[in-house]
């Protein structure tokens, strides 16, 4: 292991008195470090709610600290409390489980803003789009991640607005690209200030000669390497830039085959650009797409294709441009550190986590043993979803299952919560993906990013508005052993 992040510096750990003993467990697993730490049980209950008011209050001047960590979902503002204090704060990973990789164990520091692969995004019929829908759907695209965005024409079916279209679309800062079978409407494409045209061959690389586009070139037949190889050595001949395709074939279309061609034009041509279409794969073959684009795009980094074609038409394909964003960026770092593509990124991941469960079942009962107030806690571990508070501690793998064993009263609004949360916890325990109570699940890139101000709590959610007597997470009426910090409902303990 290489050095941590935080070398030759001493840590402080904040924490609460239910995380306490595992935040120990797992430093004390580190063995030795390359830094020294120390830890604070800050006095609440759940290491999550303490607040950047609490920490104000009880934290001793620290002596000999270089630097503070909160739990994750600690709400506090770490620029005030860094201030106060005079040391920096940093905010740790939600999950005491998860340190090892924060303070650098198995980690990859490299940094994800970087890549060399241009994405173009098609937007597929666009001819039969309004001008307006097509700046539209590249915005859409273009915060996705696309550098380029591809005007896909349709046979047969005029594009009276293409001249418009290039104009207003480069006028609002994309890149274009024009994609069509019509040697017409490539050159209309051309002298109306197209970037790049898709796609030509031997026998139309003369349109190339209307305007400054560079021409994007494919074999002249289907499969046919030699003309490719022919039409790149005379636009080179030329003076033109140019761009390669081999073409990508779908499954049981000749797609290893079509590989070969790509490696066999690189082994041919090291100094030509080359592209490759990757929705022969994403878009005909009904499985997740993020495994696909990880794989074809290991393939672009090996062989040095820095252009990037994608097409969304299928529902199962509507995340492709961010997938392929990311995937680029993991790319370029593995290839870069001379890694595996492992450890830089989890958003890839969609179905299934690498590290599922944040606790093991021993983890969860000595937790669930310690609880003296009335909260309900949810955690998963290998064995099945565990409910708990005082003195109650079940472990079931249907969520339904549980409902003979729990008492809300006369509540419905926390009956809901209780069961909203088992059934989502299970969810995530068949999937093998990561649980936090409270917490949304996380599919990677395939759902959208949830961004959270976590410097203020979190606001009340529909079960706990006006109307509702009992807080979600309640068994029944609040601990009278309960302290002010701890009246909110768990959401994990962090570290």
């Amino acid at each position: 292991m290489g050095a941590s992040p935080f070398a030759g510096e001493h840590i402080l750990f904040l924490t609460g008195h239910l995380a306490l003993p595992r935040l120990e467990s797992v430093l004390a697993g580190l063995g030795r470090t390359d830094f020294a730490f120390s830890i604070h049980d800050i006095g609440v209950k759940v290491a999550a709610l303490m607040t950047g008011d609490i920490i104000l209050r009880r934290l001793p001047p620290p002596s000999g600290v270089d630097r503070i960590i909160v739990p994750g979902r600690c709400r506090a503002d770490l620029a005030r409390l860094s201030a106060h204090f005079g040391v920096p704060f940093l905010r740790g990973p939600d999950e005491v489980a998860d340190l090892p990789q924060f303070l650098g164990r198995d980690r990859r520091m490299s940094d994800l803003s970087r890549h060399d692969m241009r994405i173009f995004a098609e937007i597929v019929d666009a001819s039969a789009l309004s001008i307006d829908a097509l700046l539209a759907r590249a915005a859409h695209l273009s915060a996705a991640g696309a550098d380029v965005i591809d005007l896909g024409c349709l046979p047969d079916t005029p594009f009276p607005h293409l001249e418009q279209s290039i104009t207003a679309l480069k006028s609002a800062g994309h890149a274009v690209s024009v994609d069509s079978a019509d040697r017409d409407e490539l050159t209309r494409a051309n002298r109306a200030g197209a970037d790049f045209l898709l796609s030509l061959t031997e026998r139309t690389l003369d349109i190339a000669d209307a305007g400054n586009a560079v021409p994007i070139l494919v074999p002249a037949e289907p499969r046919d390497l030699a003309s490719l190889v022919r039409a790149v050595t005379l636009a080179e001949q030329r003076g033109l830039a140019v761009i390669a395709d081999p073409v990508l074939d779908p499954i049981h279309f000749g797609l290893s085959a079509s590989l070969a061609r790509y490696h066999a034009l690189r082994e041919a041509m090291p100094q030509v650009e080359m592209m490759m279409g990757t929705g022969n794969l994403t878009e005909l073959t009904e499985a997740d797409t993020s495994g696909i684009t990880a794989i074809l795009l290991g393939v672009a980094s090996e062989l040095s294709i820095r252009n990037l074609l994608t097409v969304h038409v299928s529902p199962h394909t509507r995340r492709t441009v961010e997938e392929h964003d990311l995937a680029r960026r993991v790319m370029y770092a593995a290839r870069r550190d001379n890694a595996l593509p492992r450890g830089y990124a989890s958003g890839l991941s969609q179905l299934h986590d690498m590290r599922p469960f944040a606790s093991s079942p021993g983890e969860i009962a000595q937790q669930a043993a310690a609880v003296r107030d009335r909260n309900y806690r949810i955690e998963t571990a290998e064995d099945g979803i565990h409910l708990y508070t005082r003195g109650q501690h079940i472990v079931r793998q249907d969520a339904f299952a549980f409902y003979p064993q729990i008492d809300v009263g006369q509540d419905p609004a926390h009956a809901f919560y209780l069961g909203a949360e088992l059934q989502r916890a299970e969810i995530a325990w068949r999937l093998g993906k990561r649980f936090a109570q409270d917490e949304p699940l996380v599919f990677g890139v395939a759902t959208p990013a949830v961004h959270e101000d976590r410097t203020r709590l979190a606001e009340a959610g529909h079960t706990l508005k006006a109307g509702h007597t009992l807080k979600a997470g309640k068994a029944g009426p609040p601990d009278p052993a309960g302290t002010e910090d701890d009246a909110a409902s768990p959401d994990g303990d962090g570290a």
